[in-house]
């Protein structure tokens, strides 16, 4: 149930903080006071569109926050699947945040949140039923919704849906194979290309890089050569100059003569002596690569033309070694694939002639059903067209077979007969505005007892009636609010005082300047309150006459 609504820098509202109760809740006000505002409101901290056109001017920012107390079960474990908490008092506090620049924030419980998890719980919160619903009634896609939502037939829906998509996803596949004679030949023909190409390639992962160093060698060739020469001259020493091995065996012998002089010495002269040894070992390895070391021209050649034969084709392939060795695994597949194709066409024929069976027989369950929850639908909804002052409309569920779908085979359309003897027709081509307002609030009526969301919001469901139908209507919202299977909390945007005078609980919307800026302001009524706001709406101003017919829409009320 909402408890409380608080709105900051919205619109023309300031500040409001808006306080509800069970049962049925009226809010009233002139035309321009800021009613629909509220609702916007309302719904921008359910989590739908917002725009920074809402922010008040001057303002950096609109703030909407909302506290829900008696939460049912089914928002309590949405609230969990999303990761959030209701607060230890068993409330839930929700909040946006609304920039001058566009930007919105939101919080559920004093975490953020993103404005879809927010829109999902909204939806188990609330149901705003807004002006522009009732025209849902003109569109037949809907109507099928409903009619499955009062029967409960999710779970035969889900049931028919599944065989549905069965039969779609062997279909794909059946659709997949069954190829012209030509076509097949054509495509295992460019296969077997393909496989022939990859495996002559014989491609094996780190063929490329290793080619590259290999390559890199060659082109560094005379560098290579040139940096051995110099080495080995250093080492062996020219006619200008002794090498390394010359001055080093020199040392050698100076150090064995001073050890033998001094014994300290010793150490250090078998250590230069192992170096000497050492120094020697690679002076023959430098020499032997000195002369081995040949460029082969033809091997050269044979890299580079591996390296670009690898890269047209891996270029052809997908670009590296694994890329293309997975290409030839699924070339290879495919083709086996197309070879056992006449085999795996008939299994999936068979197949597929099944999952028909049971897809149509579960379409027909699924039409049985609708047939059913129709009757029931258009029993009670005659039940509540009749109670809000249209005895004559009868309402019928036209159910019309149609192609197989996800939603199964039926058209479900309502139609409608407004004078008796006169066959139902499409509602779209005959009810007027006032009609289509009760209507909806006639299958609202019908849906609240298989629906858990405990707070419905009418905004101005009064389009089009007056008199003896406006108060049939607010007897209707007084009612569902307190009867049925468990009480409501309905909110009630109304202009019509039929409507408002049936409210629990009245809030005045109303509007003022100061110092050239509009406040909107809302406040609860007491009993003179309202007998004196139902006097204004009935005739403009509050007058004798007009209070007195106020005191008896109340006196009504409470019989």
């Amino acid at each position: 149930m909402l408890s409380t609504l608080y709105i900051e820098n919205l619109a023309i509202i300031e500040k409001a903080e808006l306080a509800f109760d069970a049962g049925f809740n009226v809010l009233t006000g002139e035309t321009g006071a800021g009613k629909s505002i509220i609702i916007d409101a309302l719904g921008a901290v359910l989590g739908e569109r917002t725009s920074r056109d809402l922010v008040r001017t001057g303002s950096a920012e609109a703030l909407v926050s909302a506290t829900f107390t008696e939460l049912s079960s089914s928002v309590t474990e949405e609230l969990r699947e999303q990761g959030f908490e209701p607060d230890e008092d068993g409330s839930l506090l929700i909040t946006r945040r609304i920039a001058d620049d566009g930007k919105t924030s939101c919080r559920i419980g004093g975490r953020p949140a993103t404005v879809a998890v927010l829109r999902e719980i909204g939806r188990r919160l609330v149901n705003i039923h807004g002006q522009h619903e009732n025209q849902t009634l003109l569109s037949v896609d809907r109507h099928r919704g409903y009619l499955d939502a009062l029967g409960q037939l999710q779970p035969v829906w889900e049931a028919y849906a599944e065989t549905y998509h069965r039969y779609c996803t062997i279909r794909r596949e059946l659709k997949k194979l069954d190829m012209d004679e030509d076509a097949k030949e054509r495509r295992m023909e460019l296969l077997r290309f393909q496989i022939n190409e990859l495996e002559a390639a014989d491609i094996k992962i780190g063929e490329e890089e290793a080619l590259k160093k290999r390559r890199d060698i060659f082109r560094s060739s005379e560098k290579i050569t040139a940096a051995l020469r110099r080495a080995e001259s250093a080492y062996n020493g020219d006619d200008d100059r002794d090498g390394v091995s010359v001055l080093l065996s020199a040392v050698t012998e100076s150090l064995q003569t001073a050890a033998g002089l001094l014994e300290d010495l010793q150490p250090l002269a078998e250590r230069v002596q192992t170096l000497t040894y050492e120094l020697d070992a690679c002076g023959d390895e430098l020499r032997d690569a000195a002369e081995n070391l040949t460029f082969d021209e033809a091997e050269r050649d044979a890299v580079e033309d591996r390296l670009a034969y690898l890269r047209r084709i891996l270029t052809k392939y997908g670009g590296t070694e694994e890329a293309a060795l997975d290409m030839l695994a699924a070339c290879r597949e495919e083709l086996d694939g197309i070879v056992t194709s006449d085999a795996r066409i008939i299994e999936l024929n068979a197949e597929l002639a099944k999952a028909q069976d049971v897809m149509v027989a579960a379409a027909n369950r699924l039409t049985e059903s609708r047939r059913t929850a129709a009757d029931r639908f258009a029993a009670r909804v005659q039940e509540e067209l009749t109670f809000l002052d249209m005895p004559r409309v009868t309402l019928a569920v036209s159910i019309e077979p149609t192609a197989l779908t996800v939603n199964g085979a039926d058209k479900v359309e309502f139609l409608i007969s407004s004078n008796p003897g006169e066959p139902p027709r499409s509602i779209a081509k005959i009810a007027s505005g006032g009609e289509l307002s009760r209507i909806m609030l006639a299958i609202k009526s019908v849906m609240a007892d298989v629906d858990d969301i405990d707070t419905l919001i009418f905004d101005e469901i009064d389009t089009g009636i007056s008199g003896h139908a406006a108060q049939r209507v607010g007897l209707k919202l007084r009612a569902t609010a307190t009867s049925g299977v468990r009480s409501r909390q309905i909110l009630c945007v109304t202009h019509l005082a039929q409507i408002a005078s049936q409210g629990h609980h009245h809030l005045l919307i109303s509007k003022e300047v100061v110092n050239e800026r509009t406040f909107t302001r809302v406040s609860g009524l007491d009993e003179v309150g309202r007998e004196r706001e139902l006097a204004r709406i009935v005739s403009g101003s509050v007058t004798e006459a007009s209070l007195n017919a106020a005191r008896e829409m109340l006196r009504l009320r409470e019989n």
